[in-house]
């Protein structure tokens, strides 16, 4: 099965602090994996690295097969807006668009607008009633699922989700795994998750520990 991200010998720090330390991972097509470990791990910082919003000091990021922590800004922005798709802890919801803007904003920018899949997600997502409504008239779980169905608007290669489900009730959480989870199962996509919940990590293919910037299997923590 090809890959979809590919993680080699992966370092980063900030000053003398060490943040990651030698990291390597893999995820394939279809293929899900949990992240978890500690506040101050390290996960948010493979986050964004894989989405190629910071640079590693040391180590190769292959997104299917290119070299992608080597790009210039611009590339970089065109493969988040092509290929990735983002679900951060910061919702960064544009304030002066409604929520049906906001869900099309990055399939539109890479000219991947589909109205009938912005529909199935506000469906699924139970957005349908508030597509006229904006951001700040929103709550924050509201907000969140806004946010992941920007995310899976332009049907990415590989979705990146930090905490998808923290700002969710249980029950709502449950269901925007079950979304992700199936579009993962019909476009092929990959999917890598930071999750502090056990119950949720273990839904996922595999799951793996990050401690003191340095990766394991869950049974060697």
């Amino acid at each position: 099965m090809s890959k979809v991200l590919e993680i080699e010998r992966l370092s980063k720090a900030y000053g003398t602090v060490a943040v990651l330390r030698d990291v390597s991972l893999a995820l394939a097509h279809g293929q899900t994996l949990a992240l978890t470990g500690e506040s101050g791990s390290g996960k948010s910082t493979l986050m964004h690295l894989a989405a190629a919003l910071d640079t590693p000091d040391q180590g190769s990021i292959r997104l299917s097969g290119q070299e992608i922590s080597g790009l210039d800004d611009a590339a970089r922005a065109a493969l988040r807006r092509d290929r990735i798709g983002l679900v951060f802890q910061q919702f960064n919801l544009i304030p002066s668009l409604s929520v049906a803007q906001n869900i099309a904003f990055q399939a539109r920018l890479g000219g991947h607008h589909d109205p009938a899949r912005d529909a199935m997600l506000a469906r699924r997502l139970g957005l349908s009633e508030m597509l006229g409504r904006y951001p700040e008239e929103l709550s924050g779980g509201q907000q969140q699922r806004v946010a992941i169905a920007r995310a899976l608007a332009h049907a990415p290669m590989l979705i990146l989700a930090d905490e998808p489900t923290g700002n969710l009730d249980e029950a709502t959480g449950d269901a925007v795994l079950d979304l992700m989870l199936e579009l993962v199962d019909e476009t092929g996509a990959a999917l890598m998750m930071v999750t502090h919940s056990t119950r949720l990590a273990a839904r996922l293919d595999r799951r793996l520990h990050l401690s003191r910037g340095q990766l394991s299997a869950p049974n060697a923590v």
